[in-house]
């Protein structure tokens, strides 16, 4: 059973930085990572990273947002800079094993302008 726990979304002014973090419980997972959904909006890949380091970015985050991972601790973190007020959205960590796709539960980033 993977459990996903999720810490650090919040309100933040636009140009602001928030870091979320996600530990993950159970495997050594080959990608981690984080989507996010905005109301009315379908969800959207934000970053992923894979257990050697490849990482994968959406286009609208590169150069603002950096993804990394613990895999002594089997934890998944996003630094977010500059925010803007269209990267509001409850965020999801996401961790794939064994073509396996596992969800967390979401935390709010709310950016104000």
């Amino acid at each position: 059973q993977v459990h996903l726990v999720e810490s650090g979304g919040g309100l933040v002014q636009a140009g602001g930085s928030l870091r979320l973090s996600c530990a993950a419980s159970g495997n050594i997972f080959s990608i981690m990572g984080w989507y996010r959904q905005a109301p009315g909006k379908q969800r959207e890949l934000v970053a992923i990273i894979a257990t050697g380091g490849a990482t994968n970015y959406a286009d609208s985050v590169k150069g603002r947002f950096t993804v990394s991972r613990d895999n002594a601790k089997n934890t998944v973190y996003l630094q977010m800079n500059s925010l803007k007020p269209e990267d509001t959205a409850v965020y999801y960590c996401y961790v794939q094993v064994i073509l396996t796709n596992y969800w967390g539960q979401g935390t709010q980033v709310t950016v104000s302008s």
